[in-house]
């Protein structure tokens, strides 16, 4: 969708952050990043060289996806259910997930951080690894 198209926007050429792998739902995986847009496309700017080729990958195989990334931007359009199950999938799988849901917001063991305002939030981590 279109926060995903963004993450991918702001994550191009980035100095800390390289786009390895896109995940979606079943009906895009399989299917090369450009071709599972197919005239989606809704940013100012070109879709990335880098993506466009790119085999997705479904959002539940969490093994396959864990073992090939460091962490996960989240923006899937699912119900907050589902959202929350995958999300807690692969924090379980030990990746950390950055979300831009609000299915979690309200889970005790998930921090919300503003990194200027409450870094020693993610403290809470310890305690979600206990529950997962």
């Amino acid at each position: 969708g279109m926060v995903g198209q963004r993450f991918i926007t702001l994550l191009e050429n980035h100095p800390w952050f390289e786009v390895v792998l896109i995940a979606a739902s079943g009906r895009s995986a399989g299917k090369r990043y450009e071709d599972a847009v197919d005239g989606r496309w809704k940013m100012q700017t070109p879709m990335p060289e880098s993506v466009k080729d790119m085999i997705v990958y479904d959002i539940n195989e969490v093994e396959k996806v864990a073992e090939q990334v460091d962490f996960v931007f989240c923006a899937v359009n699912m119900p907050k259910d589902e959202i929350r199950a995958i999300e807690e999938k692969y924090a379980k799988a030990e990746v950390p997930v950055v979300s831009n849901n609000s299915a979690n917001r309200w889970t005790p063991d998930v921090p919300m951080v503003v990194p200027e305002i409450n870094p020693e939030h993610l403290a809470v981590i310890e305690s979600q690894k206990k529950r997962l």
